[in-house]
């Protein structure tokens, strides 16, 4: 009988040891949990903003598709027109995202000398080139090439036609 006041002492320390044991266990168990928890949030905020970027990306996309790619200018001007500025402004937000280079090609009618109109589709691709660098696109990325009458759009003598060779293309 002596040695059942030890034994219960015993089993009274097994006890109590056995019950920090799982209190401690179940203190990091929760922690894991709460880990877990938190990186499953964490992933679906990742994947709601990728989604939401790929959305934005798409609707750049339309918007850079709808206005083109072609940017008009008056006789012998180099200034871009409001609907240029409208058009480049779609191109820009889209650029801006991205790390992608581009070419400004600029054109000109026939008018002219050869010379001239060199001169002049280097003026109008320089002034898309400004804007577009004035509005966050590095410099870097931008290339500008002046093919001045040398590859009209449209072949023939009138206004109809001059008009449409007078621009800067965004390749």
């Amino acid at each position: 009988m002596k040695h059942l006041p030890f034994a219960g002492k015993a089993v009274a320390l097994l006890f109590s040891a056995a019950l920090l044991v799982a209190c401690s266990g179940s203190d990091t168990q929760d922690e894991e949990a709460a880990a877990q928890a938190e990186a499953a949030a964490a992933a679906q905020r990742a994947a709601e903003q990728a989604e939401a970027a790929a959305a934005e990306a798409q609707r750049l996309q339309r918007a850079v598709d709808a206005v083109g790619n072609v940017f008009y200018f008056e006789f012998d001007s180099s200034t871009l027109t409001p609907d240029a500025l409208g058009a480049l402004d779609s191109h820009i937000a889209l650029l801006s995202r991205s790390n992608n280079n581009v070419r400004l090609e600029g054109h000109a009618d026939e008018r002219g000398t050869r010379e001239y109109n060199m001169a002049l589709g280097e003026r109008r691709a320089n002034s898309v080139r400004d804007y577009m660098v004035a509005n966050g696109i590095a410099s870097y990325r931008i290339e500008v090439v002046s093919y001045g009458e040398e590859r009209p759009a449209a072949i023939g003598t009138g206004e109809s036609s001059w008009a449409q060779n007078r621009r800067v293309e965004l390749k």
